[in-house]
């Protein structure tokens, strides 16, 4: 018999502890991916993903892959050879679509940022005159920097906005159509409060009608995918893929429960975590890593302090606690805590929790 694993407190970057509605519903009986009961349920959760994503996009619908795989698909589809995307990089994720755009042939235009700060909106904006694409991270989980998509919305000209929303859809104020966002893509295991699986994504009209239309990778081909989900309407849909059924239940829970407590108020729910949180983590005498005033609600970077060990201050919490929080990223690996509190865990609860427990691991490093 598998081993059952211990409970633990998700506080790090990701993924975050599942509302127990989500939990519920992933014991569903298992259906068929082209069953009418599936293909309903497929429409409403693409409903309910276009009000997180504030978009009326028809082609808003989970594609079945991680937040990384959501990436993949907005890229693969959006850029090839020799396609302008100006990408903003101020963490570890806009690195990575940089990275990604190369591996499809694009010229890649890189606005650098030190890490900790949001991006330059001018700055990118002025980094070429005519680019395919301008990307940028919403919500850059290596940093817990927030950035301002709607400016460059605002200033995006003719080239499609493509953004990365992993760590801030369903836990921080997001407009897709508001803003100018024409391709989207974000991930289940974090605001939302559902197990990592599917990528939530969105594509305008206007970015599908100038996709690759043949891009390197089948799997992601958005084209292919419209006869699937997204596009279609109805039982009649075309075969593409074995949908992973089970993990689309529990992400219709995850939608109903935030849905039904109010997408406003889930915001207002993470915004007030957050700031106890660094409010409590100050009054400790941290130090805070993002800039201030683009701190992001759901995730929470704090600098560790001197005299202290970082890998030490997370395994007591673990080992004593069954909590888990995030080392840095990169060069801040051993500097740098990442504290998630997302989904379920954005409340006072789970904030006096980590607060105490951090408090005693890092008097218990000292020691």
């Amino acid at each position: 018999m598998p081993e059952i694993l211990p409970f633990r407190y998700l506080f790090g970057p990701g993924p975050g502890n599942a509302y127990p509605e989500v939990m519920a519903a992933l014991s569903h009986p298992v259906i068929g991916h082209l069953d009418p009961a599936f293909i309903d349920r497929l429409d409403r959760v693409s409903a309910g993903l276009r009000r997180v994503w504030g978009t009326a996009n028809a082609r808003t619908w989970p594609v079945s892959a991680t937040g990384s795989g959501g990436m993949e698909a907005a890229l693969v589809n959006m850029v090839s050879d020799g396609d302008v995307a100006v990408i903003a990089v101020n963490g570890m994720f806009g690195d990575r679509m940089c990275e990604i755009a190369r591996r499809c042939g694009a010229e890649v235009v890189r606005v650098d940022h030190a890490w900790g700060q949001p991006v330059d909106v001018d700055r990118v904006l002025s980094a070429h005159p005519h680019p395919k694409v301008i990307a940028a991270v919403h919500a850059e989980t290596s940093t817990g920097v927030r950035s301002d998509i709607a400016a460059l919305g605002a200033g995006k000209g003719d080239a499609l906005l493509l953004v990365d929303a992993v760590t801030s859809i369903g836990g921080l104020e997001l407009r897709a159509d508001d803003w100018g966002i024409d391709i989207g893509y974000a991930g289940t295991q974090k605001c939302l409060g559902v197990p990592p699986g599917l990528s939530p994504f969105t594509v305008s009209d206007r970015a599908f009608e100038r996709r690759v239309q043949d891009p390197r990778s089948w799997y992601f081909d958005i084209g292919l995918l419209g006869g699937y989900v997204g596009a279609a309407e109805g039982h009649t849909r075309t075969y593409h893929h074995t949908a992973p059924v089970t993990m689309v239940a529990g992400l219709e829970a995850g939608l109903d429960r935030i849905l039904a407590e109010g997408l406003e108020n889930v915001w207002a729910r993470h915004e007030a975590a957050g700031a106890a949180l660094r409010d409590g983590l100050e009054a400790m005498g941290l130090e805070l890593f993002a800039a201030e005033g683009h701190r992001l609600p759901s995730l929470t970077t704090v600098k560790v302090p001197d005299g202290v060990t970082s890998a030490r201050v997370r395994r007591h919490l673990l080992e004593r606690f069954g909590i888990e929080i995030g080392a840095g990223v990169g060069e801040f690996a051993s500097t740098v805590w990442r504290i998630g509190l997302m989904g379920p865990n954005a409340s006072p609860a789970a904030v006096t929790l980590v607060l105490g427990a951090l408090e005693e691991a890092i008097a218990a490093s000292r020691g």
